[in-house]
Parts: structure tokens; C-alpha cells; sequence
């Protein structure tokens, strides 16, 4: 039963990867972009934002140990399949939060990574403070998210799919613009359809 859901979502993924590298997005290169630009990564590592384990699956491939959170189990049910395939589901300790209200003490990560979910997002200020609240003196917040290319692209791949994509308004220029007034420097890199943002506490 559990090996046919294993096949079943493995070719869901491939499917979908193949519908955006039709459209212009490799999965692959923008995951692999995004984790190379955020080197050195070490210490205790979050994954905010798990969704269906898409760069979930990216960091666990890449041989990292890290902690991933979300406030749907649902979608994390998916994101266990895709590591399950390729026998990496040791490598993500999973928990269900708010990312307003994070479940763990303060200072206790050193590398937090939000891929592609600030765009979804409203109190960019609340969420920024709390990454501050959990992040250790010498870590760093990586935001990753779709630039207007991203975005048109998936535009299209929605309404080939007859949904619309939504937009909440949440933009890596708010959250950069908050960070730098809580005293982070920043470190910008631009791929093809990715915005990426580095920040690091300026005591570094």
C-alpha cells in the first residue's frame, strides 16, 4: 500500500517538474541556485514553509539534517512521500506551526531558509521578528522567492490548470527593508526566476 503512494506521488512530482521546465523553471537549478548562494550552511537548520517538500527534498539530497516546519500537515504528509522515495526521511524532524509563533527557544537556529513563501504572506514585520527571535547571534535568514519571471510563469502554469494564482502582497523588498532596520546586512542574488536575500546580524 505505502510503496504504491511512494510511486504515485514520485510521478506527481515528476509531472509537475516537467510542466515548470516547460514553462521556463527548472526546479533542479533554482533549488540547487538558492543552496549554493547560501553557503557555508551548518549548525541547527529550518526549513520554514515545508509545503510538498519540494526544497525540502533539495536540502536532504544535498545531505543536510534539518528541522521543517509548516502549518499544514497535509501538505508535510506529501513532502514525507518525496523524502520516503528516495530513502531521506532521516534526514527532516517535522513540525506543524504558525510561522508567527515559531515552537522553539530563542536563538536555537543558525540557518533559517523561507523558499517561496514570503509572496504569500501579510505581516512580513511579525514574521521577520520572529525569525530575529529564534535565530543565533551568528546565523542568517535566507528568503528566496519567485521574481517577476517566477511569477508570470506561474501565472501561466495556473491558468493552464483552470486556477488563478494568488498573490497576498508580501514582497523580499518589505522583508529586506525590515531586516535592515533591525540591524541585518544583506547579501542579494538574482537567478533567471528567482530573487534570493542573505541576511546576517551586522555583528558578524
Amino acid at each position: 500500500m505505502i510503496e504504491n503512494e511512494l510511486i504515485e506521488n514520485h510521478q506527481r512530482y515528476l509531472e509537475w517538474a516537467e510542466l515548470y521546465r516547460k514553462f521556463g523553471y527548472d526546479v533542479n537549478d533554482e533549488r540547487a541556485f538558492i543552496i549554493n548562494k547560501s553557503q557555508p550552511i551548518a549548525g541547527n537548520i529550518l526549513e520554514i514553509g515545508t509545503g510538498k517538500g519540494y526544497f525540502t527534498l533539495a536540502l536532504a539530497r544535498a545531505g543536510f539534517n534539518f528541522f521543517s516546519f509548516d502549518i499544514s500537515e497535509v501538505e508535510q504528509r506529501y513532502a514525507l512521500l518525496n523524502l520516503m522515495y528516495y530513502g531521506l526521511q532521516q534526514h527532516v524532524t517535522f513540525g506543524v506551526a504558525d510561522v508567527e509563533c515559531i515552537p522553539c527557544d530563542d536563538g536555537f537556529f543558525d540557518v533559517i531558509f523561507a523558499v517561496n513563501m514570503i509572496y504569500h504572506l501579510f505581516s512580513i514585520h511579525k514574521i521577520c521578528d520572529e525569525f530575529i527571535r529564534i535565530l543565533s547571534s551568528n546565523g542568517k535568514i535566507v528568503l528566496s522567492d519567485f521574481n517577476k519571471k517566477g511569477l508570470e510563469i506561474l501565472d501561466k502554469i495556473h491558468s493552464v490548470e483552470g486556477r488563478q494564482h494568488e498573490v497576498s502582497g508580501g514582497t523580499l523588498n518589505e522583508a529586506s527593508a525590515v531586516l535592515t532596520n533591525r540591524g541585518f546586512k544583506l547579501k542579494e542574488y538574482h537567478s533567471e526566476t528567482q530573487d534570493l536575500i542573505v541576511a546576517s546580524p551586522i555583528m558578524n
